[in-house]
Formats: structure tokens, sequence, C-alpha cells
């Protein structure tokens, strides 16, 4: 092991207050992207749903199509 004792490690012969507050500035901005992040997907998910709610539902069904075949289409090769 590199260093005697935990007070050795956390000081880190005199460069430990960098270190520790590099690690602590690291993980409170990380925090903070994460929660400003989810904040932002639940924003966008309720606004998609108020937009989703204010449509009338002839608007929110889906046309009519065709049935699909699977009968093979005869392309001439010239």
């Amino acid at each position: 092991m590199a260093f005697d004792s935990l007070a050795a490690f956390i000081q880190m012969e005199g460069h430990g207050p960098y270190v520790w507050t590099c690690y602590g500035a690291f993980f409170l901005l990380l925090g903070g992207l994460m929660v400003g992040s989810l904040r932002k997907r639940r924003a966008v998910i309720q606004s998609c749903q108020r937009l989703y709610d204010s449509l009338d539902d002839s608007a929110r069904a889906p046309a009519e199509q065709a049935p699909a075949t699977f009968a093979r289409v005869n392309v001439s090769q010239d």
C-alpha cells in the first residue's frame, strides 16, 4: 500500500485538499446533471402527454389501411 495510514491517505502528502475537492466537484456536477436530465425528461413527457390529450379522437385513431397481401408480383425483366 502506498500510504501508512488512513490519515496519510486523506492528506496525500499535502495534495489531499485539492484531490478531494476535485472529486467532490465532479460528483456534485454529475449529480446536478442527472437531476437536471431527469427533470427535463419528465417535462418533455408531460408536454407530449398534454399534446396527446388535446387531440380529438379522430386525429388520435390511426388511418385505416388496406390489409397487406402476400401475393407474388411478377415483374418482367427486359
